[in-house]
């Protein structure tokens, strides 16, 4: 029987299908791993791979840079519904992007890691800071702004 420990140790969570804890499928899905979950941090990693949705060129656009960051918010509400509230997947709406700065698209072949800062939460909205990371190269920072809705994903 797992402990509670257990279930935030990086070596389970790496284990957990990452489509346990997304109402979006493929190919929408634009995050590969959850590696990191606190109770204000959260991190993914993505493989960026060409037949991701918003891959052109060989890159990752700006809008897969944040449909991921919105997806990493989504797999931190998805690990508390399910490990934790012992629920369903709820779905989350983004609510606003703001303070955004770009600076390089990730290419194919490269894992980006992305953090998610939760700066405050309540009423079913969550603010946050996000930051996109390859290797020691930071690529995108912004807020977000995301709404849950009540009820659950069947």
């Amino acid at each position: 029987m797992r402990t509670s420990e257990d279930i935030y140790s990086e070596t389970f969570l790496r284990t957990i299908d990452i489509h346990e804890l997304l109402p979006q499928q493929e190919p929408f899905v634009m995050v590969s791993r959850l590696t990191h979950f606190d109770q204000k941090r959260t991190m993914t990693e993505t493989d960026i791979r060409h037949d991701l949705l918003f891959v052109d060129n060989q890159e990752l656009s700006a809008f897969g840079l944040i449909e991921n960051i919105a997806q990493t918010c989504a797999a931190r509400i998805g690990f508390v519904n399910k490990y934790i509230l012992k629920k369903g997947i709820q779905i989350g709406v983004i609510g606003a992007i703001s303070q955004s700065d770009i600076q390089l698209l990730p290419t194919v072949g490269q894992t980006i890691t992305t953090t998610v800062d939760v700066e405050e939460e309540v009423f079913g909205m969550i603010l946050a800071n996000a930051t996109i990371r390859q290797g020691s190269r930071t690529l995108m920072t912004s807020k977000i702004k995301i709404a849950i809705k009540n009820e659950e994903v069947s």
